[in-house]
């Protein structure tokens, strides 16, 4: 017991010791300089991890008949390539792999199953955007990035001839994006660590409508388009 004491106070120290190093590295008033030439490099590549919010965008043909959104959080991951432009500008290509789910709830349907709809999206994301960097302070830059995206939804049932008849909600498997969202750069001694915040707006009306034009599900629905949130954290 006693050991298990002692490693415990072991840890706590050093992290209390390791976030006082980094506070003061990073928010000194003459902070050590890390990874100094960094954002010199005409081309760099990193990864990111996160999590994601997908919701829907529904405008409906006539009032009534309420669709309920009820999102689920969800995943990111993939690759950045990023290409200096200029001081403080750079393009980056960000591809990845995202889940996320959406459950629908149609208010003018009265069966509890028939009402909802579990919507889950698998989606290769393509995003091309633009990063607009402040000046950098010590070892911290703000940063602004927006751009559009392409995503190829892996399970849209787009080529099912079922539809929410047959319990099978249909979406094209294919859509375009605009993005736009904050972010900041953080510079450790070995890497930079980049956590962001982002909106994604869809363009396209993203849904199959079902073979009857008075379904209950889709016969209201004018269109619909993806709108989400991802948090990512970034490293380089």
């Amino acid at each position: 017991m006693s050991n298990r004491l002692l490693i415990l106070v072991f840890i706590i120290t050093s992290t209390i010791s390791n976030a006082q190093v980094f506070t003061k590295s990073m928010f000194a008033r003459k902070p050590i300089i890390n990874l100094e030439n960094f954002d010199k490099q005409r081309i760099h590549f990193g990864f990111y991890l996160g999590f994601n919010n997908y919701d829907f965008k529904i405008d409906k043909k006539y009032d009534g008949q309420d669709i309920l959104v009820d999102s689920q959080m969800g995943f990111n991951v993939g690759l950045i390539a990023n290409l200096r432009l200029t001081e403080h500008f750079d393009l980056r290509f960000e591809p990845g792999l995202s889940y996320g789910q959406r459950n629908l709830h149609f208010q003018n349907i009265s069966d509890p199953v028939d009402a909802l709809r579990e919507v889950k999206s698998t989606y290769i994301h393509f995003p091309l955007l633009l990063k607009f960097s402040s000046k950098r302070i010590g070892n911290v830059k703000p940063y602004l990035i927006g751009g559009v995206s392409n995503s190829l939804n892996l399970t849209s049932n787009s080529d099912s001839v079922d539809d929410n008849s047959a319990d099978r909600f249909r979406m094209i498997n294919n859509s375009s994006n605009y993005e736009m969202g904050v972010g900041i750069d953080l510079y450790f001694e070995y890497f930079k660590f980049s956590p962001s915040i982002r909106g994604v707006f869809g363009m396209k009306n993203e849904l199959i409508p079902d073979n009857d034009p008075n379904s209950p599900w889709t016969g209201n629905i004018d269109k619909m388009s993806t709108r989400g949130i991802f948090i990512n954290f970034a490293f380089h």
